[in-house]
């Protein structure tokens, strides 16, 4: 049974959620890094640590992510392929806003930020496109 259409279907949708858990744990990396280490957050950002009290943007980037990592992984256990397909693609404008304005800021000084952000978008939207594509649970009967 477990080369039926089905049995590869229900796997890829085990892939699909498992990867989304992943990407969740990446996000909860990346908060906690901007909270215990905010310096080193704002490095892998792009953008330079600021001084006194406009550091506290440091924070609020990480429990924004921190919080999305959570929204992520609690989603992923709970709603269906195509909520975390929307999800998704509605964050899309956290990684381009943030590859815009490192642009804006650095320019092609930071080609290493500006990578990391265009690859976060890209991961988001494949993900993205990869959960909403149609199943074999989207359809009457299970035929694609």
């Amino acid at each position: 049974m477990s080369g039926s259409a089905a049995g590869d279907a229900s796997s890829t949708i085990d892939l699909s959620f498992w990867l989304t858990r992943l990407l969740s744990l990446v996000f909860i990396g990346l908060g906690l890094l901007f909270l215990v280490a905010p310096r080193a957050g704002a490095a892998l950002f792009g953008l330079a640590a600021p001084e006194g009290e406009s550091s506290g943007y440091l924070p609020a980037i990480g429990l924004r992510d921190l919080a999305f990592g959570l929204y992520l992984l609690i989603l992923s256990f709970t709603a269906p392929r195509r909520s975390l397909g929307l999800i998704l693609a509605a964050t899309l404008v956290i990684p381009i806003g943030d590859l815009v304005i490192v642009a804006a800021a650095r320019g092609s000084d930071a080609v290493l930020n500006l990578m990391l952000h265009g690859v976060s978008a890209a991961v988001m939207a494949a993900g993205s496109i990869w959960l909403l594509r149609p199943s074999a649970h989207d359809t009457p009967g299970g035929n694609t």
